[in-house]
């Protein structure tokens, strides 16, 4: 595959939204693309099944001189980079081993139309692990098949320690070498072959942990010198067990230990219906961040609802996504640990894809979960910290083909922010953000797909701005 890709004025977040981190903060910006790949499918008749995937990209100068997320060591030249490079091995369908950098999916969202997952999605440059699954739902013995299970587990790395590095400001909290744990179990009720009707829904958990930290604050009752100007987090096994577990605490944690790393995650479900060419399904996704809003104890209010319709052919429109986002709530605008004096815990105060260790939940400054937390990226001043968390957001996607060649997507958002409850704005601020885009896949030219998009913002947000791409895209062997 080789794609190129131009023109783009102004931080048009729609438009570089959700592309697993191949985004631009420049004026104008251009990048190639090339990947070999072999999937799985290739070996579906036999039991050991094995894939690949190699995909490098060189930058242009233009994200180079605008500090884009690159490994440049000169600022006059083209970047290239490693965006995806792993190895796959199957076992008859119930057990794959992923080791490597590799874009995953999220099964609870739409990559082409939603506006995210909230804690494992599509904004961000993939992270490399050694990942362990079930590739799709295991049934559960004397069920009949009614009744599945999925897992997943996976350690990795980060590898954005030399962008932090040139991107943040030397007196602010960053980090270097940080580990990444994922995992997850989901569970599916129903056959789609005997009953419309199917309900699938489960946990997934995520942490950073391990590495370098620079520049860590003490709580304000921290009366001991211990000096947190450069901290090593521990990356020996009882590391990855607190990961696992979620035990240990942080250095800065002082009196009131808490847990070792940064720990979110979220609870998924969705019911879908689907017969005679209708798909059609509702879903939620309940965000949190450590244990305050891990069970029901405070309520769940922060939330991502969500309807998408895939309806039976037709030239006008064939797929209809609608989402409405929270997290104004955190678990309320107070924190306190229990002390003698009043012994009463209260939990609040979550600060959503922020960490006093970890800055935040980003890779290569782009956050990995909901791109509407908007990504420390686009921050003017130079840190890791989201400076908009507490958001709602209305969001709709279409897409369609009116032609057997033809193809496209339009995407609407209509937010509002109120800052953090650290740093609330005076006045909360909106953000439109709308994008076009239509593909052409001529029928005479074999794996040939051209693709125009324009996009704006508007309001406050972010500044106001447009921006267009150009995209060539070839797949399969270009002399065939």
């Amino acid at each position: 595959m080789f794609l190129l890709k131009s023109h783009d004025w102004g931080r048009t977040l729609c438009i570089w939204a959700n592309r697993y981190g191949l985004a631009s903060i420049a004026g104008k910006s251009t990048y190639l693309r090339g990947a070999l790949s072999r999937d799985l499918t290739a070996d579906s008749h036999l039991r050991w099944r094995i894939g690949y995937g190699a995909d490098f990209v060189v930058y242009g100068q233009e994200e180079v001189r605008a500090g884009q997320q690159t490994l440049a060591t000169s600022k006059d030249k083209a970047s290239f980079f490693i965006h995806q490079l792993y190895g796959q091995v199957e076992y008859n369908g119930c057990l794959r081993l992923t080791v490597g950098s590799k874009e995953f999916d999220n099964e609870f969202a739409n990559r082409q139309l939603s506006t995210g997952a909230m804690s494992s999605g599509f904004n961000a440059r993939p992270i490399p692990q050694v990942r362990i699954e079930t590739p799709d739902y295991i049934p559960v013995p004397l069920t009949d098949h009614w009744f599945g299970v999925k897992v997943m587990a996976a350690y990795g790395w980060f590898t954005d320690s030399k962008w932090q590095r040139k991107a943040v400001d030397a007196d602010k909290l960053r980090t270097a070498n940080s580990l990444y744990h994922a995992k997850s179990i989901y569970l599916k009720l129903g056959d789609e072959e005997r009953f419309p009707l199917t309900l699938t829904g489960g946990l997934e958990f995520a942490t950073q942990f391990g590495g370098e930290a620079w520049n860590l604050k003490k709580r304000s009752d921290d009366l001991s010198d211990t000096d947190l100007s450069h901290v090593n987090m521990g990356n020996g096994l009882r590391s990855y067990w607190n990961a696992m577990f979620m035990g240990g605490s942080d250095p800065n944690d002082g009196d009131y230990k808490n847990v070792d790393g940064n720990h979110l995650g979220s609870w998924h479900g969705s019911l879908n219906y689907q017969r005679k060419g209708w798909n059609i399904r509702g879903y939620f996704e309940h965000f949190f961040e450590d244990h305050s809003q891990l069970f029901w104890q405070y309520g769940w209010k922060d939330m991502t609802w969500g309807v998408e319709a895939q309806l039976p052919h037709n030239p006008v429109v064939n797929n209809i996504v609608v989402e409405h986002l929270s997290t104004t709530d955190q678990t309320g605008g107070m924190y306190h640990d229990a002390t003698p004096a009043l012994p009463v815990q209260i939990s609040g105060i979550d600060n959503y894809y922020n960490h006093h260790v970890y800055g935040a939940w980003q890779h290569w400054g782009m956050s990995i979960g909901n791109p509407l937390i908007i990504s420390p990226i686009y921050n003017d001043r130079r840190d890791l910290m989201p400076q908009h968390n507490r958001v709602k957001a209305i969001h709709i996607g279409l897409a369609g083909d009116p032609l057997p060649c033809l193809h496209y997507r339009l995407l609407y958002t209509n937010m509002r922010s109120w800052g953090t409850y650290y740093k609330p704005l005076t006045d909360t601020v909106r953000g439109q953000f709308m994008m076009a885009e239509l593909a052409y896949s001529p029928t005479k030219l074999n794996g040939w797909t051209f693709t125009a998009a324009a996009a704006m913002n508007s309001g406050k947000l972010l500044r106001s701005g447009s921006g267009a791409t150009l995209t060539i895209r070839k797949t399969g062997w270009l002399t065939k």
